[in-house]
């Protein structure tokens, strides 16, 4: 798929992608940003991570002068989000733009909106949802039926391209108005990828860098347990012998107490089917102090994200038969109240 034509949902991938890559690269030669050097930021896009996650927004330094904001703001909380997803929002944002020329160019200044020109561009659906006055996804598909950016039908086609006709007037058409709009779409796209792509790859290149064998949620079966088998984000070293697991989990101060009980019995069902199982959280985002406390009295491990590298080298340590690793032992089972005659 040419460039142009990827959606917007796929270039924020690729750009998430290789912002992650640049941001581990950059905490390796800096050990974890405790000492950095114009040489570790030769790269623009190092630099930028460096910056927006010091709340710095004006990206216009030399290699020097960014370590010297650096030395300025050690005393800040580096913000992992802000330092991924800048460069996620600028590409997209750009992209955006893009978009909503090429359905402007196309449609001859947003008059014609032929089916066949709907069906053959199905990555711009997200510009032309927003200038049909469809603000969600669910409101589309009550107009048109299922679309995607991906694929859309020829009824469906049709369907959109009539709802368009009626609802666009060319003259009154913002374009400022449009992509202000767009935001909406691109803030959930970056946030879908926050949570599926960012924490993860962070812990899978923690435990590369350490030899730790793993298998990710989407390489093995499911992890067995007292009432369900589901699978954990990671299981080491394998699903043949598990002795420890990791899920990975960003929440916000609102949603943490919904998080943590949904977490917390997964654990409780893995452990109290496998006693020897090391249970990890990785968090990131906001949780409340009680969330954690609670949660630290089922889980055996609970670390934010940027200390991973610590908490791998515990999770070596307990593979390799150091059992002061495990705190808790959970004994669980479901048995029925009166056992069937013979």
């Amino acid at each position: 798929m040419a460039e142009a034509e990827m959606t917007l949902y796929q270039l924020a991938d690729a750009e998430i992608r290789s912002c992650i890559e640049v941001y581990l690269q950059l905490m390796r030669a800096t050990k974890g940003l405790s000492d950095v050097k114009p040489e570790h930021l030769q790269e623009e896009r190092a630099r930028i991570i460096l910056l927006a996650g010091l709340a710095i927004q004006q990206f216009q330094y030399t290699p020097e002068q960014a370590v010297e904001e650096w030395k300025r703001r050690q005393a800040v909380p580096f913000d992992l989000e802000a330092a991924i997803t800048f460069g996620v929002y600028r590409n997209i944002r750009q992209s955006g733009v893009r978009f909503l020329d090429n359905v402007e160019k196309m449609t001859k200044g947003f008059i014609e909106f032929e089916p066949d020109f709907i069906r053959k561009n199905p990555y711009l659906l997200p510009i032309l949802q927003h200038l049909a006055g469809m603000f969600s996804k669910s409101a589309l598909k009550k107009k048109v039926g299922s679309v995607s950016d991906t694929a859309i039908s020829k009824p469906a086609s049709k369907r959109l391209s009539e709802l368009l006709k009626e609802r666009v007037d060319p003259k009154s058409v913002n374009k400022g108005e449009i992509l202000q709009r767009l935001e909406s779409t691109l803030e959930g796209i970056v946030r879908d990828l926050v949570g599926r792509v960012l924490l993860e790859s962070i812990v899978a290149s923690a435990l590369q860098d350490q030899a730790v064998p793993f298998k990710r949620e989407d390489e093995y079966e499911a992890l067995p347990g007292v009432v369900y088998d589901f699978r954990a984000d990671f299981v080491m070293p394998d699903l043949d012998k598990p002795m420890a697991f990791i899920e990975v989990r960003k929440s916000s101060a609102r949603h943490a107490s919904l998080y943590a009980k949904d977490k917390m019995f997964s654990a409780i069902n893995w452990k109290g089917k496998n006693p020897q199982l090391l249970a990890v959280l990785v968090i990131d985002g906001e949780w409340t102090g009680e969330t954690l406390r609670v949660m630290a009295n089922v889980f055996d491990y609970v670390v934010p994200i940027g200390r991973v590298p610590e908490l791998v080298e515990t999770i070596k340590a307990y593979l390799a038969g150091d059992k002061t690793k495990l705190k808790w032992l959970i004994h669980f089972k479901i048995t029925a109240a009166k056992p069937p005659k013979a």
